[in-house]
């Protein structure tokens, strides 16, 4: 590609189009399981754009050395080295969050999102671009996290507790019922569904009035 791309276009586009949750429709299996509370999807989030950014950069500096019959077998090992630092550096600094994860750190080898991103972005781009995708791609995927683990925390247990400092309480505050369901796995489903309605609302509505 062409060297005269917009760089802020580049990094927005992983935020809005191609953002891997409500644009790709990637990598919803750990969103629906981790995102029980904002400190859960920061954790799982800063992880996964670590494994992001540093395959993208990989893969991109090795794209012309990669024989195109093992491609596949080496890009999971280049994200499979990036998720065992990963998966060492959260067990020694953060245990918290790293129990809290569970088993979806090591699973992150085989998200769709950053198998995705090395096939269809790092193969064909250069080392900055690849660089500059993983970054915003990740970043989309951080916020979609934190908002929809924002939800769940709010709703599930009437506050947010953001890495032992208390945000939000509105049991205190307001005397808010906590609705509990929305800690488990139907809460889950449901904010998912009720945040990919509205987005997908807005592009109907935004294609009507184009057209």
């Amino acid at each position: 590609m062409a060297d005269n791309r917009n760089v802020a276009s580049e990094f927005m586009r992983g935020i809005t189009k191609d953002n891997p949750t409500f644009g790709l429709v990637l990598g919803l299996c750990p969103t629906l399981a981790v995102t029980t509370s904002v400190a859960n999807g920061i954790g799982m989030a800063a992880g996964t754009i670590f494994v992001l950014v540093g395959s993208n950069l990989l893969v991109s500096v090795m794209r012309n050395e990669i024989p195109d019959s093992v491609r596949i077998p080496i890009e999971l090992i280049v994200i499979a080295t990036f998720v065992s630092i990963v998966d060492m550096v959260m067990e020694a600094f953060t245990p918290d969050i790293y129990a809290a994860l569970g088993v979806y750190i090591p699973l992150i080898v085989v998200n769709c999102i950053v198998i995705g991103r090395a096939e269809a972005y790092a193969l064909k781009n250069g080392v900055f671009y690849s660089l500059i995708d993983g970054l915003g791609v990740g970043t989309g995927f951080l916020l979609m996290l934190m908002l929809i683990g924002g939800i769940r925390e709010l709703l599930g247990t009437g506050g947010i507790n953001l890495f032992g400092m208390q945000l939000i309480d509105l049991v205190s505050t307001l005397g808010f019922n906590p609705i509990g369901m929305m800690t488990l796995s139907p809460g889950a489903f449901l904010t998912i569904a009720v945040l990919m309605a509205m987005v997908n609302y807005r592009r109907i509505v935004k294609a009507m009035r184009g057209a």
